[in-house]
């Protein structure tokens, strides 16, 4: 069972509508379809709220450290709820899959990924579920930071919605524990 989603992205307006912000965009489809509240807590270094899953409760996490420090905020509410690495899904965006892909995965590698790469520090594990949406990857010659903090095109947004999308459709089966099943739904 899944009681901790957290979404990865940067704080501040002007990373909101940017690839590696498919983590937190993820998060507000997901607090729209609950009617859930965002609300500040800076214990946990993090926008926290809390939604009514048919399967329970889970709570959501935006980090408000930048990226590469996701981890301090993840560590400290899952030391502070007392909550084991597969209790905890990340989403987050993916370089490896063309924008519009979306698949889950238990564990693994971070893949050069900061934001993971600071959570498993952080968490001293690398079993956690991770919800990955693909934002495809940049041209030849075009740096992956720049890629990454930049919005992608009209066509690509809606690619990268419609993941988002499939991914919200599956968030009861997620909290369930229910990993198989919408494995077989999101990679078909």
């Amino acid at each position: 069972m899944i009681k901790l989603i957290v979404g990865l992205g940067n704080p501040g307006r002007q990373y909101e509508k940017t690839r590696h912000n498919a983590g937190f965009l993820f998060l507000d489809a997901l607090a729209s379809k609950f009617s859930c509240d965002w609300v500040s807590e800076s214990r946990f270094q993090g926008m926290l709220s809390g939604c009514n899953a048919s399967a329970g409760m889970v709570m959501l996490l935006k980090p408000e450290t930048f990226m590469n420090r996701s981890g301090q905020s993840v560590g400290k509410i899952v030391r502070y709820y007392k909550l084991m690495p597969e209790e905890i899904l990340v989403v987050h965006d993916e370089l490896d899959f063309d924008a519009g892909i979306i698949k889950l995965k238990n564990g693994g590698g971070h893949a050069g990924h900061n934001g993971l790469k600071d959570i498993i520090a952080h968490l001293g594990s690398r079993e956690f579920y991770r919800l990955r949406i693909g934002v495809g990857r940049p041209v030849a010659g075009k740096a992956v930071a720049d890629y990454v903090l930049t919005s992608p095109s009209k066509d690509e947004w809606e690619l990268i919605n419609s993941a988002i999308d499939s991914g919200v459709a599956c968030i009861d089966r997620l909290v369930a524990g229910d990993m198989a099943t919408v494995m077989n739904k999101l990679h078909s």
